[in-house]
């Protein structure tokens, strides 16, 4: 069985964003994303593998036996978009999603090129339905889709 590659790191968060972001709107899109998610976590930042930083974690155990540990909520400010791993597909998200903004939907991430071109307050309503469906599934919902 293959092993997970993302893991908690010690690197540091804020280190990766002023070495690894490529413009000082990807910084401070980085540092506002940082502040949006810690306080709806209430957890602070940590890398996750060499490139995400993430908010939390949970432990997940799916039918095929694998089993590792994710971030609650997390992104990463990639060259091209952030790639913002905050979604979960449930009927509330799916209803809301629309009014988000200017986004790409990936199979587990949503990608979004700047911080202004997303709604803040539909951004923050996703993630807290994201943490509701992972406190009641201990799984991400792209697994469940995704994976069988």
């Amino acid at each position: 069985m293959a092993k997970t590659k993302t893991k908690e790191t010690d690197a540091d968060v804020y280190e990766f964003i002023n070495s690894f972001a490529n413009s000082e709107q990807k910084k401070n899109d980085s540092y506002e994303l940082i502040n949006i998610l810690q306080a709806i976590t209430g957890e602070e930042p940590k890398m996750w593998g060499p490139t995400i930083i993430g908010f939390g974690s949970y432990h997940y155990k799916y039918e095929s036996g694998h089993e590792g540990d994710a971030p609650i909520l997390g992104f990463s400010p990639r060259k091209a978009a952030f790639s913002l791993y905050i979604y979960s597909d449930t009927e509330k998200s799916n209803s809301i999603i629309t009014d988000l903004g200017k986004f790409k939907m990936g199979k587990a991430c949503i990608y979004a090129n700047k911080l202004a071109d997303i709604n803040i307050p539909v951004l923050k309503e996703l993630c807290i339905e994201s943490i509701k469906y992972i406190n009641e599934h201990n799984e991400c919902s792209c697994r469940k889709k995704y994976n069988k």
